[in-house]
């Protein structure tokens, strides 16, 4: 599973369709996957945060604000066919784990 591929969130929660696999490759042998969830920009209250932390994409025409403060470690086996990838945008991802994690 190459790292910044979206997958349907696999807990079929209406108000965030996808998430983001942002594990390092290099650690593909492992049984999970740490990702991120991408929340449907129309069903958020606004939340004064650092835009930064909290980039926008479009996925499958779906406004996604990707919710870094909320990554998880999912089950690598609920992670099936990827249906976008964010991978030209991996900066922008990369830049918000940075931020949560105070490398900025």
């Amino acid at each position: 599973m190459p790292r910044f591929d979206v997958f349907s969130n696999p807990s079929g929660h209406a108000g965030t369709p996808y998430v983001v696999e942002v594990q390092g490759n290099h650690l593909s042998g492992l049984a999970t996957r740490v990702v991120v969830p991408l929340r449907r920009l129309d069903r958020l209250a606004r939340v004064p945060l650092p835009p930064d932390l909290i980039p926008v994409f479009v996925i499958e025409g779906i406004e996604c604000m990707l919710d870094t403060p909320t990554l998880a470690a999912i089950p690598r086996s609920a992670l099936t066919k990827p249906v976008s990838s964010l991978v030209h945008r991996q900066d922008e991802i990369m830049s918000a784990l940075d931020r949560l994690f105070g490398g900025w």
